[in-house]
């Protein structure tokens, strides 16, 4: 239901848990049950070209997670679909503070749904107002329903996002899916013997330690999430050389 209380015509809506959601339009699709994800596109980025910007919405007992959200301003037709979606308290989770994206004016947006926003201590820097944030650390945990784990040695700002209900893994950049659902690690080239040196024996230990979670959905914020059996898809992603964007 959106948030003047009204709901949309029958014709336009789908029911998903209960719940009625408008959908027309709008760009939001339901990938898994209780997941949504919807996908933007920076100015002059062309049709198949890599850098297209995943967010997800996901129900959580009765809570409403959104994961690097980010709307194209007040006009954006997604936003009517996430009014919709919206039930009981709002957490918007940032994996990294690049992707602090359009948390603050959400957070704005769901003040009466009791708004917060986490992330690492660096996403504070991109906030106008810092009231409704809390600073998660690496490994710390958001009240049951999400976990931020660090990754890197020492560890970077970027922390995915383990949504236990869910078993489900969001990264940020870290890990991107770059056609056919596969995934890879985005990562400049192993060129000297120091790279490989920290590649293998420093930085893929951290990230080892989270396809150990076994999650069954990986949810990345480039390219297509891998619904089903994430875990084989991010360890096969760690057996190969790091990926780099494509040149324009």
């Amino acid at each position: 239901m959106a948030q003047d209380g009204k709901r949309p015509a029958e014709s336009k809506v789908r029911v998903q848990l209960g719940w009625v959601v408008d959908m027309t339009g709008s760009g939001v699709q339901e990938i898994a049950t209780g997941i949504w994800r919807w996908e933007r596109r920076p100015q002059g980025l062309h049709a198949g070209e890599f850098g297209a910007r995943t967010s997800y919405a996901i129900a959580v007992d009765g809570e409403t997670l959104l994961v690097d959200p980010l709307v194209d301003g007040d006009a954006d037709p997604a936003l009517g679909a996430l009014d919709d979606l919206v039930r009981g308290r709002v957490r918007i989770l940032v994996s990294m503070p690049y992707h602090t994206r359009s948390a603050e004016p959400l957070w704005r947006r769901y003040r009466r749904a009791k708004a917060h926003i986490y992330g690492h201590p660096n996403v504070a820097t991109r906030l106008g107002d810092v009231s409704g944030f809390e600073a998660v650390a690496g490994g710390g945990d958001v009240d049951g329903v999400a976990r931020l784990h660090p990754i890197g040695s020492p560890p970077r700002s970027e922390q995915p996002i383990e949504i236990l209900a869910h078993r489900a893994l969001v990264f940020g950049d870290a890990v991107v899916e770059t056609g056919g659902g596969e995934l890879r690690l985005w990562e400049g080239p192993l060129d000297s013997a120091r790279r490989r040196h920290w590649w293998h024996e420093r930085y893929l230990p951290t990230l080892e330690r989270l396809a150990a979670l076994e999650v069954e959905h990986v949810l990345v914020t480039h390219g297509q999430a891998v619904v089903g059996d994430g875990a084989a898809a991010l360890r096969r992603a760690l057996e190969r050389d790091p990926w780099q964007r494509p040149k324009r």
